[in-house]
């Protein structure tokens, strides 16, 4: 029976400092979601007997038929630690119930936006590794989204079972392998956190007890502090047994410290040794070995090789209590019963995260200035830094979740500051409000404030700070996310940064033209309910779906059709989006007039330095810097003009785009006026090159020089605009333009064997291995390529087919990279890919000559 109420979580919430908000993050089947049910049935949601098999958190049909996790799911349980656990919190604690939100998110690349939102609404997370695979591409991916966002991490290395009874390690293999996997974690988190950050040190460490083995599927699992705690209580039953918990805390602590790492245990005289040998030579065995390894490998020898007499004394010796129906089991099923009661995963896992996961309070001191837009001494930003319930209320929204009922969304985000209640009237802030201004602004009240929990939802009154939210009616004002907010002068929350780009698109349309309402219906919604989708419309009339990789479109179009539109689709085969550039400076000065013959312009293009358009994509060099700190940047690492660095115009397309408008003129007349008409002419080139319509990337365009007329009438917009955009297309064919395709970072995990297959097929697609490496006391290997986007359709198939299934391929976005050869020959690889493109958008066939922009002096 769940053992807590609604109302006991309600009291909870007002204690923000026993707030735990965290997310399970993971590579793909590493199993997080087998993970959490250990957590759930410990809050006695689900019966004990079948978590590991239930998968709680997989709501939909799809999830659970797939094995795999879609959408993050949220759920909210209670916890209490017992009076000598409260001793190890070392932050503020208010009583001995905890409230305990988590969100399960999914491990595949594709939904990798999932694990972004949940992570913006939680402060802690539990990285889960399998023992037996050792971090791989998609736990460094995750972890790197986690430690930008300043999240704590606590790590889980799962699948022991496997590395027992399939790998069959012996005891110290085992203890190397857990410490190489610390070691690539911390090796990750010392990577991409701050040194000497606000958060203190984040790398995990056994010693301290931020690590847990075991296995999620069995149902068992422990931290060092479980065995120190038996240890110190043996070893101080010969002594004095009254302690209070502070002593009894750091007794604990330091038996910790013994139990990991190079100290030994002398077995015959019970006495621990810093060295590996004794005076007489006597080889010692490692701690970790002796003390903690051995009891586990024991239970298992015994009830898997079937020893009667040494199962029954071993279960007596460890006290444990078995019910009538588990003693007649043998083997895998009595060996699940035996240790899910000496070791259970959720009381060793609720006591990690409650112990070592910050709460609100602590959490959202040093997260404030990542999360807030405005001046971080407003009343809005010192409601979030103190986690302050009487401050205004600031919240943010991460995502949509769809209801039973058809067509409508829980917003579900949580609560910074202040707190929500049904009916209160709020302002609606979507992510393009600009302070000040009405645009993306509703004043609207909420109609219903829930609580998630898993498959159902609660009604709840209102809501404090430092919780996680759903709430009804506020659906139709935001699209995907937005801050909502009380106070009248708040700035927006910060938008999520994406780890994936939609690269890959679909055109979808109806298969009855009577239905294109219901799809217009369903494109809007299924654009809410994902955070990473894009539904764009075409001028050509196309309706293009946009998504992160094969596996994501399939499960959006799944959606689209069942859920959202609800009608038949006919779906286009997927493209692959391109971005035009430039391969050298322009070879001519490409002068425009405009209509009225009475203003010229003077531009040359030029391709970026190398590295420069990832800086800006990552947003080390944007439009809202300073104008001194971009201009020194750009001078010192890509060794710009300093003046030229200082008048940059504008970045595109959309304003932050990877391309730049500069001004090299030297003293011309009423430049600054016609500034604001050159720049939207460049945003619309840009946004639409010349090849074939595409974004452009890595261009610099440069204004030498520019002819006006002297009266203001004779250069507005009207006569600038197209000008500018003329005179920039000129620039991009003047200057060899050049294709480039997206490329994918492929890393495929498969045993020696099938190494030549994957080779054949990467071969064939264009792909080339960059890294191999083996994964240490296993058969596997693991290989790491670089596959074009546009050859990765089918990939997954072809690769299985080859290898008999033995592969398993990860595909992640990772750069874009030129098409080779040149797109003005119709017979080269970017020329057929031009000229399809141009014929699927409805353009003319063929490039357009350069007469069309370039004028005759």
């Amino acid at each position: 029976m769940v053992n807590f109420t609604v109302d006991q979580i309600r009291a909870i919430m007002d204690k923000k400092a026993n707030i735990r908000n965290m997310s399970v993050i993971a590579h793909v089947d590493h199993g997080k979601s087998t993970l959490t049910d250990s957590l759930v049935s410990k809050a006695g949601i689900i019966a004990s007997a079948r978590a590991g098999e239930t998968r709680f958190t997989d709501t939909r049909k799809d999830e659970q038929e797939r094995c795999i996790t879609i959408k993050s799911t949220a759920i909210s349980m209670y916890y209490e630690l017992s009076e000598n656990d409260l001793a190890f919190i070392k932050q503020t604690k208010d009583g001995s119930g905890f409230l305990i939100n988590l969100i399960d998110s999914p491990g595949h690349v594709d939904f990798s936006s999932e694990v972004t939102a949940a992570l913006r609404v939680t402060d802690g997370a539990l990285v889960v590794v399998d023992c037996v695979s050792g971090v791989c591409v998609q736990t460094e991916t995750v972890l790197r989204q986690a430690i930008c966002e300043r999240i704590k991490p606590v790590l889980m290395m799962n699948k022991m079972d496997r590395a027992l009874l399939e790998l069959q390690l012996e005891p110290e293999d085992l203890y190397q392998t857990f410490q190489r996997i610390v070691e690539n974690v911390n090796v990750i988190i010392c990577t991409y956190g701050e040194e000497d950050g606000p958060m203190g040190n984040i790398m995990v460490d056994p010693v301290i007890g931020t690590v847990g083995f075991g296995s999620g599927l069995h149902g068992w699992a422990f931290t060092l502090k479980q065995f120190a705690e038996m240890y110190a209580a043996k070893f101080a039953a010969k002594g004095n047994t009254q302690m209070t918990p502070a002593e009894r805390c750091k007794k604990v602590e330091d038996m910790m410290k013994k139990l990991w790492g190079d100290r030994y245990y002398d077995v015959d005289t019970g006495k621990f040794s810093k060295s590996v040998s004794g005076p007489d030579g006597k080889r010692y065995s490692r701690t970790f070995v002796a003390l903690i390894l051995d009891p586990i490998f024991k239970v298992f020898d015994a009830i898997m090789n079937f020893k009667k007499e040494e199962t029954a004394k071993l279960i007596q010796k460890l006290e444990i209590k078995l019910d009538a129906e588990d003693k007649d089991k043998e083997g895998k099923p009595l060996l699940k019963a035996v240790m899910r009661r000496w070791l259970p995963a959720g009381e060793a896992l609720l006591q990690m995260i409650t112990i070592h996961l910050p709460s609100p309070v602590t959490a959202q001191k040093y997260r404030c200035e990542l999360l807030y837009e405005g001046p971080g001494d407003d009343d809005a930003a010192m409601g979030i830094k103190n986690c302050d319930p009487k401050a205004p209320l600031m919240m943010y929204i991460s995502k949509m979740v769809p209801t039973s009922d058809k067509g409508r969304f829980y917003a579900f985000g949580r609560v910074f500051s202040g707190s929500v209640s049904t009916g209160l009237k709020v302002r609606i802030m979507g992510p393009n409000f600009v302070p000040g201004k009405k645009d993306d602004l509703y004043l609207k009240p909420i109609q219903r404030t829930i609580l998630m929990m898993g498959r159902y939802v609660e009604p709840i009154e209102d809501v404090p700070c430092g919780n996680i939210v759903g709430l009804v009616g506020v659906d139709q004002f935001l699209v995907k996310t937005g801050t909502i907010t009380t106070y009248e002068q708040a700035h927006n929350m910060r938008v999520m940064k994406f780890s994936v780009s939609p690269v890959v698109r679909v055109a979808v349309e109806a298969k009855n033209p009577a239905d294109l309402p219901k799809l217009v219906e369903g494109l809007k919604r299924l654009s809410k309910s994902d955070p990473m989708v894009q539904c764009i419309i075409e001028e050509s009339g196309e309706h293009i779906v946009a998504g992160a990789g094969e596996l994501h479109l399939e499960i959006c179009l799944k959606d689209l059709e069942e859920d959202h539109a609800c009608i038949p689709l006919k779906k286009s085969e997927p493209v692959v989006s391109y971005r035009e550039t430039v391969s050298s400076e322009s070879s001519v000065m490409c002068l425009s007039k405009s209509p009225n013959k009475h203003n010229r312009l003077f531009m040359k293009a030029r391709p970026f330095e190398d590295g420069l358009a990832e800086d800006i994509e990552k947003g080390e060099v944007s439009a809202r810097q300073e104008l001194k700190t971009r201009a020194r940047y750009l001078a010192d690492k890509y060794e710009w003009d300093v003046t030229e660095a200082r008048k940059i115009w504008c970045f595109g397309p959309d304003g932050n785009g990877p391309n730049l408008l500069v001004d090299v003129t030297k003293g011309v007349q009423y430049l600054s006026e016609i500034k604001d008409s050159v720049v939207a002419g460049f945003q619309w080139a840009v946004k639409e090159g010349v090849l074939c319509e595409e974004n452009m990337r890595a261009i610099r365009f440069d204004i030498h020089d520019v002819t006006l007329h002297t009266d203001a009438i004779h250069r507005g917009g009207g006569q600038i605009i197209p000008t500018a955009r003329r005179a920039l297309y000129a620039c991009e064919l003047t200057a060899e333009p050049r294709l480039m395709e997206p490329v994918y970072l492929v890393e495929i995990q498969c045993p020696e064997v099938a190494m030549g297959g994957i080779y054949g097929v990467l071969t064939k697609r264009r792909g080339h291995v960059f890294e191999e490496s083996s994964v240490l006391g296993t058969p596997m290997r693991v290989i790491k390529a670089y596959l074009p986007v546009m050859e990765s359709f089918g990939f997954t198939a072809d690769l299985r087919s080859n290898t008999g299934g033995q592969a398993f391929p990860q595909c992640v976005f990772d750069h874009w990279q030129i098409l080779p050869g040149n797109p003005m020959e119709a017979a080269s690889k970017p020329g057929i890919v031009v000229m399809e493109t141009r014929k699927r958008k409805g353009l003319k066939e063929g490039v357009p000559a350069l007469d069309n922009y370039l004028d005759k002096l």
